[in-house]
């Protein structure tokens, strides 16, 4: 029974990532920051999630499933924060399902070898998420647009939105969340792993 208990506090836990670090739409001259932050947690919270559900069913596909899991819980989410007057916008549900196929594929593929899982599967989902949440975001509204257009007055002075500072941190965030993810994800997906044989 507590392996089930551990998927659901994963799974809501990366609902609530989704709504902390998701909002960056908000944080404007921030915002390709707040992606790579928010890219990094996503990819972490859904490979330990993931690889732990996998490999303790041992049927592929399992993955796919947990990720379908957390994707519901999230646009319930969505819904609820919409129906308080939030922005539809507000929380931008990640795309997970594509990351997970590729999790349950290198499981599969390998003959559901642990190593090959937590190696390529790990690295699959560190690559792969970033991207698909980039193009996700381009069917967003404009970040400074939806930002003036509902200030949040909870907002500290630092985070107020103003003219977005392009490229004066770095240029290109999804490469640096892909980086970061495919090193970091291969630790969690060892985690998941291990969480199997305790």
């Amino acid at each position: 029974c507590t392996h089930y208990l551990f998927i659901v506090v994963v799974a809501v836990n990366g609902t609530l990532l989704t709504i902390n670090a998701g909002d960056y739409i908000f944080y404007t001259d921030w915002a390709w920051t707040s992606f790579v932050i928010f890219s990094i947690s996503q990819t972490l919270m859904l490979t330990v999630g993931a690889v732990y559900y996998l490999t303790f069913t041992g049927v592929p596909g399992t993955a796919t499933y947990y990720g379908l899991i957390i994707t519901v819980y999230t646009w319930v989410a969505k819904g609820a924060w919409f129906g308080l007057g939030y922005p539809y916008d507000f929380i931008v549900t990640p795309i997970w399902i594509p990351s997970c196929m590729l999790l349950d594929l290198a499981y599969w593929a390998t003959k559901r070898n642990k190593h090959s899982l937590i190696l390529f599967g790990g690295v699959l989902v560190g690559m792969s998420l970033p991207l698909f949440n980039m193009v996700n975001l381009i069917t967003v509204a404009d970040p400074l647009e939806t930002a003036f257009k509902y200030p949040r007055p909870t907002l500290p002075p630092y985070m107020t939105p103003i003219e977005p500072q392009v490229g004066k941190f770095y240029n290109s965030p999804v490469a640096l969340g892909a980086g970061a993810g495919a090193v970091l994800s291969v630790t969690m997906a060892a985690l998941g792993c291990k969480l199997t044989t305790w």
